[in-house]
């Protein structure tokens, strides 16, 4: 049967905002699904498979549509590219889609795109590869070359990897970030009790509820349609949060009555994890560089209740000396290449480059030579990232300790995905001297 063209339609939309515009694609996908919330929950479910499945594939895709197009994807015009990739996906990965049925809309789409002219290309270059998939063969070397076509990351990021971590490492670190993971949330005991949490996410109908096999206020959550949907979001019981940065907030000696300041708050979740462990005590101050942002803290603390957290626009990089020694703990959750998440953000490995990488390990120097000045003596300092690269992370913290001697560091961590269990994230947890 096929599918109604509107879906596909909406596919290519999202797609060409990712790709051609730069949007980041879970924003994309989730202001369509808002926007078309009167579509079945089928019909959204397809959506969204085929757009993060031609998103996480795309190098293996691409790989595939130049073995058997003259025309090589780098050359093709943005509509086409988008069509035939996403044809690819389906018929390589979607068996319940038949392929005559994948290439005939592909083919309608081309056409209504205005591209009558090149639908014999499309459909030539789709019905071709429908027959001959199994003969694609991965190239064999080098193996940074292999393991990028096979897991769809950029060669120049599993060389980085390679040169830091065990093959065997590696490889786990890809697969996993190819697998469909549950969504990570967290609730507050304080507020509501595991059974009830639970019993609630059942009621709005999230078919899957897991406890998290390390923190107890932690569960993943699967098999639900739309998380604006769902009353127990909209009623702030619970936070999505990876497990990593909740590990990040469970590091810190976080006590009752404590000033806290987060330099880099946006969307909020580790500042709302802290305000919850001070308990109705103490202050967290949770900052961001734009309006934008400090909105989106907003629009989360007012769905949690808290009283004892508020947010403010702050740059990092300019020193604010009304805070100075006023914090006895500073979290700075640091803009980073955010290799750690490629799990659930599958554009990133498109738009990252080495000489971005290299600007933000800058930029995070720059913010920690300011925000340490927060830190009251004998207070504490967390420094953190969503990533997985030593410049960025434990080369910072190594620099940061080198050029402020009265920090000593205390706990450091570097969380792989599919090795540990959450997705890649990175902390460094500094003590400042009590003064003499």
């Amino acid at each position: 049967m096929n599918k109604p063209i509107e879906e596909r339609e909406l596919i290519l939309a999202i797609l060409l905002e990712v790709t051609r515009d730069k949007v980041p694609g879970h924003l994309a996908l989730s202001r369509v699904l808002s926007k078309y919330q009167y579509l079945d929950k089928r019909e959204r479910a397809f959506i969204t498979r085929v757009t993060e499945g031609t998103l996480e594939h795309m190098i293996e895709i691409d790989y595939i549509i130049d073995q058997f197009s003259k025309t090589k994807t780098a050359k093709m015009k943005p509509v086409i590219r988008i069509i035939l990739r996403s044809a690819v996906y389906q018929l390589k990965y979607m068996d319940q889609v038949p392929a005559s049925a994948v290439c005939n809309e592909a083919v309608r789409l081309a056409k209504k795109r205005g591209f009558q002219n090149l639908s014999g290309f499309v459909n030539g270059v789709l019905r071709t590869i429908a027959r001959q998939m199994d003969q694609v063969k991965l190239p064999e070397h080098p193996l940074s070359r292999r393991l990028s076509v096979q897991y769809s990351i950029p060669e120049w990021m599993v060389e980085m990897w390679l040169s830091s971590y065990p093959e065997e490492t590696v490889e786990k670190m890809l697969s996993f970030m190819m697998e469909e993971h549950p969504t990570c949330i967290r609730f507050d005991p304080e507020r509501i009790t595991k059974e009830e949490i639970k019993a609630r996410l059942k009621e709005d109908g999230v078919e899957k509820v897991e406890d998290h096999p390390v923190l107890p206020y932690a569960l993943w959550i699967s098999g639900y349609d739309y998380l604006g949907g769902l009353e127990t979001f909209e009623e702030g019981l619970f936070y999505v949060q990876d497990a990593s940065s909740m590990m990040a907030v469970e590091s810190l000696p976080v006590k009752k009555g404590d000033s806290i300041i987060d330099v880099c708050a946006a969307p909020g979740g580790k500042a709302l994890h802290a305000a919850e462990k001070l308990a109705g005590t103490g202050h967290v101050d949770a900052r961001d560089l734009t309006e934008y942002k400090v909105g989106l803290i907003e629009e989360n603390i007012g769905r949690s209740g808290l009283t004892n957290i508020s947010a403010r626009q702050q740059d990092a990089r300019v020193c604010d000396e009304a805070s100075v020694e006023t914090a006895d703990i500073v979290i700075a959750d640091l803009p980073c290449s955010g290799l750690g998440v490629l799990a659930t953000k599958k554009d990133i490995r498109y738009n990252m480059t080495p000489e971005t990488q290299k600007e933000l390990a800058a930029l995070q120097r720059e913010i920690l030579s300011v925000v340490h000045r927060y830190v009251k003596p004998g207070g504490t300092l967390l420094y953190s990232t969503c990533t997985i690269n030593r410049e960025e992370n434990e080369e910072n913290t190594a620099w940061f300790l080198e050029q402020h001697r009265e920090f000593t560091l205390e706990k450091e961590k570097q969380f792989l995905p599919g090795i540990d269990p959450c997705d890649g994230f990175y902390i460094a947890v500094m003590k400042k001297q009590e003064s003499k």
